[in-house]
């Protein structure tokens, strides 16, 4: 298992209150295939340099997680689909 830093940028119409139930149903992927969660921290909404789907913020959450490659994979592409996620970044921590 590797270490992954997960960056998000949740649509700004969602509500604030909403984002932790949210980020929870896509980390079940992780905690499903015996991954953990090291640290979960929600920036709140910031404006972003250019616009995503002609909106100007976003709501930033950055995942630092523990997990197999196939379930960060699926996770990816879960979020992807996800309409009120409108950018998701996984980058890996460890340098092996």
């Amino acid at each position: 298992m590797r270490k992954y830093e997960i960056m998000i940028i949740i649509d700004p119409d969602v509500d604030e209150r909403q984002v932790p139930a949210l980020l929870e149903k896509h980390l079940k992927v992780i905690t499903a295939s015996n991954g953990t969660v090291d640290g979960q921290d929600v920036w709140g909404k910031r404006r972003m340099a250019y616009e995503i789907n002609k909106k100007a913020e976003g709501t930033y959450a950055v995942l630092n997680v523990t997990a197999p490659a196939d379930a960060v994979k699926e996770m990816d592409r879960l979020m992807s689909i996800d309409e009120q996620i409108m950018r998701a970044k996984v980058m890996r921590t460890d340098k092996k």
